[in-house]
């Protein structure tokens, strides 16, 4: 029999999980079970690749210390990496014990939270040893103490050597729903991706490639940006012409691009670029829907002020001759 043990918290020669944790070990040693332990603070930079080590075990430790709130970082993390990189096929035949003790408030709650995970993954959670611990010392020199320790590891040995059932539960029903949207790899590909998120020097070359992509995609929008913006002012150029000799300036907002052209008719000069001026006679806003319909004749400017699709502003007048010097039509 193989039982891995997974222990989350600071390894501080005070915490009690730890004297835990060696007296399970004891008793699992006499009855002739293999024991490996993994201190998840000593092994934070290689934590993604640690679900490949459940592949031999028959049953694994999940150790939490809390010592402020909930199973602390190291053990949650360990969990994403079963969510993200574990073969849940294998997981499914794991039993878990979970070993919470707490130096503060929490210890059910974080030990609820270690069976809800495992069982999220598909796993086995069975009994385990949740304690509340003011004084290490007393705690680890009352003998009582210690036969339910040892009692519990016992447990775990019976229940794993003769393969106990648990009763059905909903998570599995949930773990289906969350898993729908997942990738399906196989647990080779997924021993792999494992590898690859915790090689630092690999992440940070993907965070580099994406950054670089994201930055030509950006160049690329921002070039066929400035392309329409010179179609649009070129067409209005093409097409001026002012028989009446008139002069006005206009502000035309576009709603939707959030860009404002300005438009300075004087006599048979024109000036238009985009300028955030909203001082011209005239403010016309609408939206670059509009703006394409009436730049190729399909809209007028008055008609598109009389129906509703232009809102303006100033001097009303001053909007049908758009539709004088502009031949759009």
């Amino acid at each position: 029999m193989n039982v891995n043990i997974y222990y989350g918290g600071r390894g501080l020669i005070e915490d009690p999980t730890l004297y835990v944790l060696s007296k399970i070990e004891e008793v699992l040693d006499e009855l002739r079970v293999n024991v490996n332990r993994y201190n998840l603070f000593d092994l934070k930079s290689s934590i993604p690749t640690l679900p490949q080590t459940l592949k031999e075990a028959d049953a694994i430790i999940l150790a939490a210390s809390v010592e402020w709130k909930g199973i602390g970082g190291y053990m949650q993390e360990f969990l994403d990496a079963c969510w993200l990189y574990g073969d849940k096929e294998k997981i499914k035949k794991i039993y878990m014990a979970p070993v919470v003790i707490a130096t503060t408030y929490g210890e059910k709650e974080a030990l609820s939270d270690l069976k809800h995970s495992w069982e999220l993954l598909g796993g086995m959670p069975c009994s385990g040893v949740c304690a509340y611990v003011e004084d290490s010392v007393d705690f680890e020199m009352n003998k009582d103490y210690a036969e339910i320790i040892e009692k519990k590891a016992e447990n775990l040995y019976r229940t794993v050597s003769q393969k106990r059932k648990p009763l059905p539960s909903s998570s599995g029903a949930i773990k289906q729903n969350l898993m729908k949207d997942a990738l399906d790899l196989t647990p080779q590909e997924t021993e792999q991706l494992s590898k690859y998120a915790s090689d630092d020097s690999y992440v940070k070359k993907q965070k580099e490639d994406i950054e670089e992509l994201t930055s030509m995609f950006k160049g690329m929008l921002s070039k066929q940006e400035s392309d329409d913006g010179d179609s649009i002012i070129s067409k209005f150029k093409s097409k001026f012409y002012n028989p009446d000799i008139f002069s006005a300036t206009y502000s035309l907002v576009i709603e939707d691009t959030k860009k404002t052209i300005y438009l300075d008719i004087n006599n048979n000069n024109l000036k238009i670029d985009y300028i955030n001026k909203l001082d011209g006679d005239v403010l016309i806003k609408m939206t670059n829907e509009t703006l394409q319909n009436i730049m190729k004749g399909k809209l007028s400017f008055q008609r598109a002020f009389m129906t509703g699709e232009v809102t303006a502003k100033g001097e009303f007048k001053y909007i049908r001759q758009l539709d004088v010097v502009f031949q759009f039509n």
